[in-house]
């Protein structure tokens, strides 16, 4: 029940051709295979990037010149 016979793909092929034209499909296959190709190009270029970040030394300052300064609460109050 879960799989498609060959009669479900001829129907769905069908419903293409018809939606896009036979002239349409070639183009958009190749638009999605550059964008597929794009996409690979672009993970492996950001894997070549984080594979070399890591042994960059990082180096962090921290700021610790500021300070607070809390007023004087008087325990006893005198009326």
């Amino acid at each position: 029940m879960g799989t498609f016979s060959m009669g479900h793909w001829l129907v769905i092929l069908a419903v293409v051709v018809l939606l896009f034209g036979a002239k349409k499909i070639p183009e958009l296959a190749k638009g999605f295979g550059q964008g597929i190709k794009d996409f690979k190009k672009a993970i492996k270029e950001d894997d070549e990037a984080t594979a070399v970040a890591p042994s960059e030394k990082v180096e962090s300052k921290v700021d610790v010149t500021a300070s607070t300064t809390v007023p004087h609460v008087d325990e006893k109050k005198s009326v």
